[in-house]
């Protein structure tokens, strides 16, 4: 006897309707909880950053690396504005590599002698090579000095890397061009007739030229100011152009309150 299936739903097709709707209880619960921690999550988290530009590690880098701007210190020295040029570019670019400098300034005929940091140690009148001119003759320091002829005493314009030393004679000096036997000395007043002492005191500087390329310099200000600063040490000498221009001697001279968009100091 066949037995007549009873109304409703098939039995058969139970089971997979129970597990559906069991999934979709789960699939429910799992909704809810994931939009209630979304909802908490919205609570908790800070509003995000909208329209705000932060600034990066490179911008905040380049701001704290920039140097400020670095000027010799005259202390009250009169100074052409050629060498306070020279100066401060030294300076404020450690071009002196940390030692004393010392600039020469052919067109007033004066020195000027800086610690490492900038600070003027003494200025005075120098008396410098008879010719006018910024090179020296090839070969000149080899030859006798009875054989350097007018035109070619001069002293010549550049940086140099100067050094104690003596001369021919015994004589303690600092040499600035070795090998053109340029150096910077006590005055020499061998020779009366070229009065040299009375040069060095005049306020003029057209007779501050006597030497055959030398640096000659006062006596005291030699012992007291120079040679301390070049005591067993190395020093940088710049002498200062008076035919070429500043550009030509020294190209990597800059205007330091240009660069650096500040006030020049006075």
């Amino acid at each position: 006897m066949q037995h007549a299936r009873p109304p409703g739903p098939d039995p058969d097709q139970r089971q997979p309707q129970s597990s559906h709707s069991g999934q979709r209880e789960l699939l429910g619960g799992l909704k809810q909880g994931v939009l209630l921690g979304l909802a908490i999550l919205a609570l908790t988290l800070p509003p995000p950053f909208r329209g705000v530009a932060l600034p990066g590690p490179a911008a905040g880098a380049a701001k704290t690396q920039q140097a400020a701007a670095r000027f010799a210190n005259f202390a009250g020295e009169e100074a052409s504005a050629e060498v306070r040029h020279i100066a401060n570019w030294v300076v404020d670019s450690g071009d002196n590599q940390q030692l004393f400098f010392v600039i020469i300034d052919k067109k007033n005929t004066r020195v000027f002698v800086f610690d490492p940091s900038g600070n003027l140690r003494g200025a005075t009148p120098v008396l410098i090579g008879s010719a006018i001119g910024d090179e020296s003759v090839a070969g000149i320091g080899t030859r006798p000095i009875t054989e350097v002829q007018p035109h070619e005493r001069t002293t010549s314009a550049g940086r140099f890397m100067g050094e104690p030393g003596r001369n021919a004679s015994g004589e303690d000096v600092v040499w600035v061009d070795y090998y053109a036997a340029v150096s910077m000395h006590r005055v020499r007043t061998g020779e009366p007739s070229e009065r040299r002492l009375e040069r060095l005191a005049s306020p003029t500087t057209d007779d501050n030229r006597i030497s055959y390329g030398c640096i000659n310099m006062p006596v005291e200000f030699y012992e007291q100011v120079l040679k301390p600063a070049f005591n067993a040490n190395y020093g940088v000498v710049y002498v200062l152009p008076e035919v070429k221009s500043i550009a030509e001697v020294f190209s990597s001279a800059y205007d330091v309150a240009a660069r650096h968009g500040v006030k020049p100091a006075s």
